[in-house]
């Protein structure tokens, strides 16, 4: 399973990351984001777009009463589009950036379940990482 880290801090200490993680899939390859992080799967749900916002990002969507912006995953890593599905999924998610944490929904071909995942599981790669 492969965590994308979003600092050089989460980078370095795979260990530490053992635990139970959402895992989803993307271009047919399993990833994870740590369970604590996740507020909410869910289907896809309507987005406004945000004019002359980069690719990867969709938009923006009411989550609760809160704007929060959703991102693609796909784009974000530099793979090709893809039409959503009945399995497409929004990940609503606390992330933690160099500002910062921030919530963000994350699109993501599916969903799949929580599990244990131990320290040899996880590849801690930044999504630099994926492109090459």
């Amino acid at each position: 399973m492969t965590e994308f880290a979003t600092n050089q801090d989460e980078k370095s200490g795979a260990a530490a990351k053992a635990g139970k993680y959402l895992t989803f899939t993307l271009d047919g390859e399993e990833y994870g984001i740590e369970i604590l992080k996740v507020r909410e799967v869910l289907g896809m749900a309507p987005v406004t777009r945000v004019a002359e916002a980069p690719e990867f990002v969709r938009g923006v969507m009411d989550f609760r009463g809160d704007i929060v912006s959703v991102i693609d995953l796909r784009l974000k890593f530099g793979l090709s589009r893809k039409d959503d599905t009945e399995r497409t999924r929004i990940i609503v998610a606390e992330v933690v950036l160099d500002e910062g944490p921030v919530t963000l929904g994350l699109v993501v071909d599916g969903a799949s379940e929580v599990r244990d995942v131990s320290a040899e599981e996880i590849e801690i790669r930044s999504p630099d990482d994926r492109r090459k």
